[in-house]
């Protein structure tokens, strides 16, 4: 192992939650607003997910008054505090870009039927060893 390796392979982080383009996200990021740090939710539909290792980065896009937002974030970045999955999308495309021309119902995402079963049982299962 080289050592841009090694330093790579430190710097490198786990967000704990796997998630592809179509899915509705939250991504908790830190936000510093003079000597604050406060955490800012972002939510909306991750369009692209773009590179590997350390450059991994995604691209989330959400509609705000009317008014389409995208933002880039990376992937190993510490100023991202958790990502959530709120539904999974059901998608035939690796990039989205084509959300962007439309608008309204016409802009939904059906979800993905079979991972929102898997989702359920495994909120269950810790309630059941309560």
């Amino acid at each position: 192992m080289s050592l841009l390796e090694h330093v790579q392979s430190l710097q490198k982080r786990d967000l704990g939650v796997s998630f592809k383009p179509g899915d509705q996200v939250k991504v908790y990021f830190k936000v510093v607003e003079g000597g604050n740090e406060r955490i800012q939710i972002f939510e909306g539909v991750v369009i692209r997910m773009k590179g590997s290792g350390l450059s991994e980065t995604f691209t989330v896009r959400k509609v705000s008054f009317g008014v389409g937002i995208e933002r880039i974030f990376p992937i190993n970045s510490p100023r991202i505090d958790k990502v959530e999955v709120v539904r999974h999308g059901k998608v035939r495309r690796a990039k989205l870009y084509y959300l962007r021309n439309l608008s309204g119902k016409a802009a939904r995402i059906t979800e993905d039927s079979s991972k929102r079963f898997i989702k359920k049982d495994a909120a269950q299962q810790p309630s059941a060893a309560n």
